[in-house]
């Protein structure tokens, strides 16, 4: 799989492409029932694949005080994008400069003329071009003239109800886990590189890893059962700390603290994985570090119960 980062960078689909447009984000059962039915035509076709992400997402870049939480960064989409049957990504960097881009400027400057465009795939509610003046008939016009076909993504539903990135993100929030791994495909993840902390976890019995996520708000926050790939080839499993630290911390931006079971091993640097496997307790702040020692042996001890009984736990 290619990842185009820009438009400066595309070199023309000699015979056209297949392509649909959106952020993607969890790269959920839907977005791959989408990927999986223009594979489908695609073969037909003989054409290659290509899906167009954004970033920022437009939300986060005309209203970030707004925009929800990621369920995935850019890499981790990407790494779950190259397990389907893709050929390219284009990455169109979203800025002040691409957000005069005017509808038909879009559809001619970078459909047509950069990808020629064959068939494309958006949601029936797509808005594009400056100041959202582009829409699902636009495009559908533009494809007689231009010769290129458009399908909406057609709802993917699980659980009576349409599979969604806001689904996903609101059974998060409600400590559903169950419910988005359904919806997901896979066990909700975040991933990130281990980093010093302030030792504080150290100092009462646990030591902590800290994940360094750059995200400034996370889908999940309290404590939870996990389990973490990415060290030696095994799964470990453990107890995490989703949040702010009200006890230990300045309340400043969200951090995965994960305290690893029967581990002892100098891993800054590496790059895990963190898999969360239920949800214990809501993130509170302690009077005193002995209590908030004490709660963390009782977390440990769930910790350890759920991972162990939980079934394919180890994934």
């Amino acid at each position: 799989m290619r990842i185009i980062r820009g438009l400066g960078q595309v070199r023309p689909f000699k015979k056209g492409c297949l392509a649909t447009i959106g952020n993607f984000d969890g790269v959920h059962l839907g977005h791959r029932a989408v990927v999986d039915n223009l594979a489908t035509r695609a073969q037909v076709l003989g054409l290659p694949i290509a899906v167009i992400l954004f970033e920022p997402q437009p939300l986060e870049f005309f209203q970030p005080s707004k925009a929800p939480p990621r369920l995935t960064r850019f890499r981790e989409k990407i790494l779950q994008l190259a397990e389907l049957p893709v050929d390219a990504v284009l990455l169109l960097r979203f800025n002040r400069k691409f957000a005069e881009l005017t509808a038909g400027q879009f559809i001619r400057d970078i459909l047509v003329e950069r990808l020629h465009i064959r068939h494309l795939v958006v949601g029936d509610d797509f808005r594009f071009g400056k100041g959202r003046h582009g829409d699902y008939r636009m495009l559908k016009e533009a494809g007689l003239t231009q010769g290129f076909t458009l399908d909406d993504t057609a709802s993917f539903e699980m659980d009576g109800s349409r599979v969604s990135s806001t689904g996903i993100r609101e059974a998060l929030q409600s400590a559903d886990l169950e419910k988005a791994e359904r919806w997901l495909g896979r066990r909700y993840s975040v991933c990130g590189r281990i980093i010093h902390g302030n030792k504080k976890g150290q100092s009462i019995g646990f030591p902590t890893a800290n994940i360094q996520l750059h995200r400034k708000t996370l889908a999940v926050q309290g404590v939870f059962a996990v389990t973490m790939k990415g060290i030696d080839n095994k799964i470990i499993p453990g107890v995490a700390n989703v949040g702010i630290r009200p006890t230990v911390g300045d309340g400043g931006e969200a951090l995965v603290e994960v305290h690893l079971f029967d581990f002892n091993q100098d891993i800054y640097g590496a790059y895990v994985e963190v898999f969360f496997h239920r949800k214990i307790r809501d993130e509170m702040k302690f009077d005193s570090f002995a209590a908030l020692k004490k709660q963390i042996g009782h977390d440990a001890t769930t910790a350890r119960e759920i991972v162990q009984t939980t079934k394919n736990a180890l994934i």
